[in-house]
C-alpha cells in the first residue's frame, strides 16, 4: 500500500457488517469509516472524498445504486463494491453500466472482500 492512507467507507443497514470490516480495515492499514444510513455516508463522503465505497444493495431511504451513482459523481476515481442479499442479473447488470467496481452476494467470506479490496486498491495506485 502507498504511504497515502486509504479512505474505506462501508453503508450497510446491518451495523455489525460496518463493526466488522472496520475492524478487519483498520487492523491493515485503512482510515474506517461506517454508516448505517446512506444519506448520512453521502454528507461523509462530499465533505472528504474516499477512495473505496462498499455498500449494501438494499436498503431504506438510499438503494446501493443511488450511493453508486453519487459516489461516482463526487469521486469519479472511487471503487464502490456493491453486497448484497439480493443479487439479480438486472441488478448486477445496472450496477456494471453505472461502473461498479465489484458486485458480492451475502453472505461472502471476509477474504473475498479482502481480496475485492486489494484489486481495487491495485488499480487506484495504478492510476487506472
Amino acid at each position: 500500500m502507498s504511504d497515502k492512507v486509504k479512505r474505506l467507507l462501508v453503508i450497510d443497514d446491518e451495523p455489525i457488517v460496518g463493526k466488522r470490516l472496520q475492524q478487519v480495515f483498520s487492523k491493515i492499514g485503512f482510515e474506517v469509516e461506517t454508516y448505517t444510513e446512506p444519506v448520512a455516508a453521502m454528507a461523509a463522503m462530499a465533505a472528504h472524498p474516499f477512495d473505496i465505497v462498499v455498500t449494501d444493495l438494499k436498503m431504506e431511504g438510499m438503494d446501493g445504486l443511488e450511493v453508486l451513482r453519487q459516489a461516482k459523481a463526487m469521486n469519479p476515481a472511487a471503487r464502490v463494491i456493491i453486497i448484497t442479499g439480493y443479487a439479480s442479473p438486472d441488478t448486477a447488470e445496472l450496477a456494471q453500466q453505472q461502473g461498479v467496481f465489484a458486485f458480492l452476494a451475502k453472505p461472502f467470506r471476509l477474504d473475498e472482500l479482502k481480496q475485492v479490496i486489494f484489486r481495487a486498491l491495485e488499480e487506484l495506485e495504478a492510476g487506472q
